[in-house]
């Protein structure tokens, strides 16, 4: 529904009847909202959203215990679908007033009919507003960001729900997608041999690591396992670095190169970020991370040993794609470790762009004092 279409009206009634899976709507003040098409998103998980379906959730959007960004009150925008009935929006914004409320909701009240007000095309009715957008989706985006400028790094920190076309080239577009499964189908049958080598190989029992030229150590079989944990712990640092300082580099705003590079790399992913063909690494733009990896720790480390390691890294590698999947689709147990990740990760997203760097593990934001501050969701 675009801004200048007159909206849909419906009655309390109606709203409240619409509370399932396959049909949710929720209310924002006298907003009526179809979120059916968010419930797996959620980072609280479909529940939360489904136990206050069909009613007003101005209380729960403004917090406590959380209170929602202006992201993710921009996102909820994409699933506006009309407006409360008059008479019944008149009874909604008197039971509002009544003597009895609190100083808190009169004041959750106000903010959500100043923001209800904004004229901004980021914030009203539909996912984007292709008349008023900074670029023109009817066309391929990977040429026209790079003439935002100092526009760009808001622009595409305010995301949307909508897939992104890169390129016109059909060839070219299709090669930036990737299925999730092509990520364990092509690696893992790597990770098995070379676990297989590895183990067979110092199994012989003729791999020393020499200290100096009258002492060496032998490599039991039994090191293995650690070799491989040292691979998965050297990853989950490089996985840190590369989404801290080469994915959330912030380009020149005179740089349309470096804009544009930025955007091809990640910038694609925070604009529209449950676009589902684009999150995970395309295992050819994969395997020149991979391939580095492989030749920095061959010339490290003795061959046995590096490969070790290796297999270690490329291991965690896999793991990290299908945890960053699973982020942005799945619907963990509350409680959960893949539950507190998903809160972390989607506030990466939508409120702290800035930290929140890691995604199978907030280890790394500790020392380097990226850590988003907790909050309960």
């Amino acid at each position: 529904m675009s801004p200048s279409t007159s909206p849909r009206f419906f009655s309390e009634k109606e709203v409240a009847r619409n509370c399932t899976k396959d049909s949710c709507w929720v209310l924002l003040g006298t907003r009526v909202y179809d979120v059916t098409g968010f419930l797996r998103m959620h980072p609280g998980g479909e529940a939360l959203i489904l136990r206050r379906s069909g009613r007003d959730v101005s209380r729960e959007m403004q917090g406590p215990p959380h209170r929602h960004s202006e992201n993710a009150r921009r996102w909820l925008e994409q699933y506006y679908i009309g407006e409360l009935a008059s008479d019944e929006a008149q009874t909604l914004r008197e039971r509002r007033t009544n003597p009895e409320e609190t100083e808190g909701t009169k004041e959750k009240t106000t903010t959500a009919a100043r923001e209800e007000g904004e004229d901004s095309p980021y914030s009203r009715c539909s996912a984007v507003d292709l008349d008023k957008d900074l670029v023109d989706w009817r066309k391929p985006l990977a040429w026209q960001v790079g003439y935002l400028g100092e526009k760009y790094d808001t622009w595409v920190h305010q995301p949307v729900d909508r897939p992104i076309r890169l390129f016109g080239n059909p060839f070219l577009e299709a090669s930036t997608k990737t299925s999730w499964y092509w990520v364990p189908a092509v690696w893992l049958p790597i990770v098995f041999y070379l676990s297989w080598h590895c183990y067979t190989t110092l199994a012989q029992e003729t791999t020393r690591l020499v200290l100096t030229s009258d002492y060496s150590i032998l490599i039991h079989k039994y090191s293995f396992p650690v070799l491989f944990m040292m691979g998965w712990f050297l990853w989950s640092f490089i996985e840190y670095c590369i989404h801290r300082f080469v994915f959330h580099m912030k380009p020149p705003a005179h740089n349309y190169y470096l804009i544009t590079i930025h955007f091809l790399l990640h910038g694609q992913h925070h604009k529209s970020p449950f676009d589902g063909s684009r999150l995970v690494f395309p295992p050819g733009l994969a395997s020149i991370v991979v391939g580095t990896f492989y030749v920095i720790l061959q010339r490290s480390l003795p061959e046995v040993l590096a490969t070790c390691v290796f297999v270690g890294g490329l291991c965690g590698y896999v793991v990290y794609d299908m945890i960053h999947y699973y982020l942005h689709y799945g619907s963990p147990k509350k409680g959960s470790y893949l539950y507190s990740l998903k809160a972390y990760h989607v506030k990466h997203h939508f409120e702290h762009q800035r930290a929140g760097f890691g995604i199978t593990s907030t280890f790394w934001d500790h020392p380097f004092n990226t850590v988003i501050p907790d909050e309960k969701f």
